[in-house]
């Protein structure tokens, strides 16, 4: 039986917004479309760890369940 790799992928849309080039790397704003919330990173490492933990955070969400769920 063949396991489909692709079952457990995780997606978010995001906007990425360069404002500025400085020491090798990026520097300016992403939006996570999903959610409409805007941040600003200093770093391409930094675009990325904010990247993952949005979309880890909204899949501990889909785990938990709406009953779980604070606005």
């Amino acid at each position: 039986m063949k396991k489909n790799l692709n079952s457990n992928k995780q997606q978010g849309t995001f906007i990425v917004k360069v404002e500025h080039c400085q020491n090798n790397s990026w520097q300016g704003k992403v939006t996570w479309a999903d959610e409409n919330k805007t941040q600003r990173f200093r770093s391409m490492l930094e675009l990325i760890k904010l990247m993952d933990e949005a979309v880890n955070q909204s899949q501990n969400m889909d785990e938990m369940g709406a009953d779980h769920f604070v606005s």
